[in-house]
């Protein structure tokens, strides 16, 4: 492997000679246990699709070639900010990772409290939702409501991850692309969140057996919930997750196989992050027929994994995170219709990125109202409630 000399050689963006031909991304810099996952994560949030990879390491750099297209034609991506991401998630080259230490801890981002009030109309959330996705202001909470003269009153509680947010400049593009969806005669407000807000009542409490179906973390033996629909609908495919010991000396082959979904990847990497499971060399095939498949080579605290209950553990809850990488109920509460959406988190605090985004867009094309919504950053749940069919 080449060490780079620089960050310029850490992180290379070679884009697409042609609309439709994947951007390759090549990732260069010394290895981490949960790396795969954080880059994954990182081109989720930028609203990009692996469409192939691979990755290899010897322990200590590891390199890693991902060809992505955007998720929509649509889609605005800022590549350089894209870069200055994927350079913030991998390890510096410095003394501290030669000696072994670690790095100094991350400072929190700022919370600011976006509020607007407008008038009401259909895939509003989502318009703005988008608009703040597009230029990568993280939403942490969602409260948002309807008023009976048919205006809508939201509060967003956001980060930045470009930490300029205190700028006027930033603030300005902030208010500019929001005027875009929400028009000139829309006023906003945006300051620091502050200690009062720490106590902000959101999400109202879920039943015991609507909280069972939301964060249960198995498979029943008895239910159907271990295949998922074929992308023609018509057939059901099983998840497939094999160990096999015989073909490495010193690693563990995972096999994969399940119907590829938005974040598949993403779901696999965050798993094997909180299972501490090294990936010491891994090819994701492009999607054949609706159906993803990688094989990676593994270690667990430098061995293979060879205990059986640890084999079932992993094996048990990639397939879990497979086919429930997000869990949808929805329910009834006297006269209102609610869709409460959640979904698991890594064991750093990370939740799935985008989900806010891709619920209201599901919403806006099915034409469903949303008369409320509420987000609940630190377990990332969204509750979407209140909608019917018609406005």
């Amino acid at each position: 492997m080449v060490i780079p000399n620089d960050d310029t050689d850490t992180v290379l963006i070679q884009r697409g000679k042609r609309e439709g031909e994947p951007n390759v991304i090549t990732v260069n810099c010394p290895d981490k246990t949960g790396l795969a996952c954080d880059i994954c994560r990182t081109i989720l949030d930028f609203g990009l699709y692996i469409v192939k990879g691979d990755v290899s390491t010897d322990g200590i750099w590891c390199y890693v070639v991902l060809w992505v297209v955007p998720q929509s034609s649509s889609s605005k991506v800022r590549w350089e900010n894209l870069k200055e991401r994927l350079l913030s998630v991998c390890p510096v080259c410095s003394v501290s990772f030669y000696l072994n230490q670690p790095s100094p801890c991350a400072i929190a981002s700022p919370v600011y409290l976006l509020t607007f009030c407008s008038s009401d109309r259909r895939g509003l959330l989502h318009d703005v939702t988008q608009v703040l996705s597009e230029l990568e202001l993280t939403i942490q909470r969602v409260k948002v409501t309807k008023t009976p003269d048919g205006h809508a009153v939201d509060l967003f509680f956001i980060t930045d991850n470009l930490e300029l947010l205190h700028t006027k400049a930033r603030q300005d593009e902030t208010y500019e692309q929001l005027r875009a969806v929400l028009g000139e005669s829309c006023g906003f407000e945006l300051q620091l969140a502050g200690p009062k807000y720490e106590n902000f009542q959101y999400i109202s409490s879920l039943s015991p057996s609507v909280a069972e179906e939301l964060f249960r973390c198995k498979i029943e033996d008895n239910e159907s919930h271990a295949q998922v629909l074929s992308s023609d609908l018509t057939k059901l495919k099983k998840a497939s997750v094999t160990v096999d010991n015989s073909l490495s000396p010193a690693h563990s082959l995972l096999q994969i196989s399940c119907i590829n979904h938005k974040g598949f990847l993403y779901d696999i990497m965050r798993t094997l992050k909180d299972f501490c499971i090294q990936i010491s060399f891994g090819r994701f095939s492009p999607v054949n027929k609706g159906q993803r498949e990688l094989d990676l080579f593994v270690q667990k605290d430098g061995k293979k994994i060879v205990d059986p209950e640890k084999q079932d553990a992993v094996c048990s809850r990639l397939k879990v995170e497979m086919l429930h990488s997000l869990r949808v109920v929805i329910t009834n509460r006297g006269p209102d219709t609610e869709l409460l959406v959640a979904n698991p988190i890594e064991l750093s605090g990370n939740g799935r990125p985008r989900v806010f985004y891709d619920v209201t867009l599901a919403l806006k094309n099915l034409g469903i109202c949303i008369f409320s919504a509420e987000i609940e950053g630190s377990v990332q749940q969204i509750v979407i409630g209140k909608f019917t069919d018609s406005c």
